[in-house]
C-alpha cells in the first residue's frame, strides 16, 4: 500500500506542522523557532523509527522537510497568530494534534507489521512514530511532554496499535480498515478530550 502511505504521511505532517506552530507561538517563538518546533514536531518520532528499522529516515528525502517548511510559513503569514492563550485548549490544536497522532500511529504500526514484529514491537514502533516528536519538542522548550499529563493521549497510539495488531492477526489489513480505524481513534481522542477523560494518577 505505497500510495496509502503517502496519504498518511502527507495527512500527519500538515496536521503536526499546524499542531507545532501553534505550541511554538503560545511559547512565543520567533520565526526560526516556529520552524524548528513544527519540524521536530512532525520528524522526530519518524526519524527514530525509521532508525529502528535501520532505513533512511524519511525526512532526509526534499519531499517532506519542503513540505513542512511551506505549511508552516504559510500558516504563519495567513493566521498571523502572535498572541499567547492556551492553544493547547483550543480544538484547531486538538483537532489538528489528533489527526497527526492518529496518522503517524497507523504508519508506524502498518510498518512494524511489514518487518514481522511482534505485538509488542507493532505497540512500541506505533508508540514512538507518534510520539517522538511531540516529546522532542516539548522537551526543547523546556514543558512537560504531553504524553506524560495530557487527556487520554498517549493511549491512543496504544489502541491504534492494538487494533491493526489485532486485524493483523486475522490477515484482514486493508485500505478500509486502517481508515477505519483511523476513524474511530480520531473520533474516541476528541470524545476523550470533550468529556476530560484521563487515566487515574497516584496523586
Amino acid at each position: 500500500m505505497p500510495e496509502f502511505f503517502i496519504y498518511a504521511d502527507i495527512i500527519g505532517i500538515i496536521a503536526f506542522s499546524i499542531s507545532g506552530f501553534l505550541i511554538a507561538i503560545k511559547n512565543n517563538l520567533d520565526i526560526l523557532g516556529i520552524l524548528i518546533a513544527s519540524t521536530l514536531t512532525v520528524f522526530g518520532g519518524g526519524i527514530i523509527r525509521d532508525t529502528i528499522l535501520n532505513a533512511t529516515p524519511f525526512a532526509f528525502s526534499y519531499l517532506y522537510p519542503a513540505l513542512t517548511f511551506l505549511i508552516t510559513l504559510i500558516i504563519v503569514y495567513t493566521f498571523k497568530i502572535y498572541q499567547k492563550p492556551s492553544f493547547e485548549k483550543k480544538w484547531i490544536f486538538v483537532i489538528s494534534d489528533t489527526i497527526g497522532l492518529v496518522s503517524f500511529s497507523i504508519t508506524g504500526a502498518i510498518l512494524a507489521i511489514n518487518a514481522e514484529y511482534n505485538f509488542f514491537g507493532i505497540i512500541i514502533l506505533s508508540f514512538i512514530s507518534a510520539m517522538g516528536g511531540g516529546v522532542t519538542r516539548d522537551i526543547l522548550i523546556n514543558q512537560v511532554p504531553s504524553v506524560l499529563v495530557s487527556d487520554f493521549y498517549g493511549s491512543i497510539a496504544v489502541i491504534v496499535a492494538l487494533l491493526l495488531g489485532i486485524l493483523n492477526m486475522f490477515d484482514y489489513i486493508n485500505e478500509f480498515t486502517i481508515v477505519s480505524t483511523a476513524l474511530l481513534s480520531i473520533a474516541l481522542r476528541l470524545i476523550a478530550y470533550k468529556k476530560a477523560w484521563n487515566l487515574p494518577t497516584l496523586g
